[in-house]
């Protein structure tokens, strides 16, 4: 008797690519559960009138430590000799210059200006480490640093400008260009180089994405410490 052949059945998103795929986990880490963990996992700042109460010393630490990670990854970037970076290199998203010139107004402020934290180092480092150990898990959160950012880092920091800073307009939040098509370029590489990658390789990445999510909090709530 010939044996029936069994088909795997595919992920949530994986007829549309890996950055679908990241998106089904992202949606799936939102989903509530009855123990609230969820919350540590998507990393979010409460950001009700009451609750939520910026400060500017605990911004600046935010930016410091942001420029960290951005310089890490963009460093990465740019001079790995990884094909698979090489992709990414002057995406248009980069942000660490755009921050170096935030800092240096608060400076003209007389506003101290720290040295990183504890939680920009540590993703920093972990990041140096996925960049040499694979490729996929890297990206994953090469992806989500800058989408967390557009999508939501953008009107976190409004927010807190219009609260703090009378609305200025800071360049970490700016671009020369449309920001949307600038990530979705960055998002069709990343499914195009996907296609190359082992169902092993994606599950690396997809596996980064609660990991991702979660540093990315900790360098939010330096705001409101």
């Amino acid at each position: 008797v010939r044996k029936r052949k069994r088909y795997r059945k595919p992920y949530p998103g994986e007829s549309e690519g890996i950055v679908e795929e990241m998106r089904f986990v992202a949606m799936r880490l939102r989903t509530p559960s009855p123990s609230g963990e969820e919350e540590e996992e998507k990393g979010e700042v409460d950001s009700g009138e009451e609750s939520w109460r910026p400060s500017v010393e605990g911004f600046v630490k935010y930016l410091v430590d942001s420029k960290l990670v951005f310089d890490t990854v963009e460093r990465i970037v740019d001079e790995s000799s990884d094909v698979a970076y090489v992709y990414f290199r002057k995406s248009g998203l980069e942000r660490s210059a755009s921050i170096s010139k935030d800092l240096e107004w608060f400076k003209e402020q007389n506003i101290a200006i720290p040295e990183p934290s504890s939680p920009g180092i540590t993703y920093a480092d972990y990041l140096n480490e996925l960049a040499e150990s694979s490729a996929p898990s890297f990206l994953c959160h090469f992806y989500n640093i800058y989408f967390a950012h557009i999508n939501g880092g953008i009107p976190i920091g409004r927010k807190v400008c219009e609260k703090l800073f009378e609305g200025r307009e800071l360049e970490f939040y700016k671009w020369d260009s449309d920001v949307q098509l600038l990530l979705k370029d960055v998002r069709e590489k990343l499914n195009k180089l996907g296609e190359h990658w082992s169902r092993e390789e994606k599950n690396r990445c997809l596996r980064e994405a609660a990991k991702s999510f979660r540093y990315s909090g900790r360098l939010i709530r330096l705001i409101i410490l």
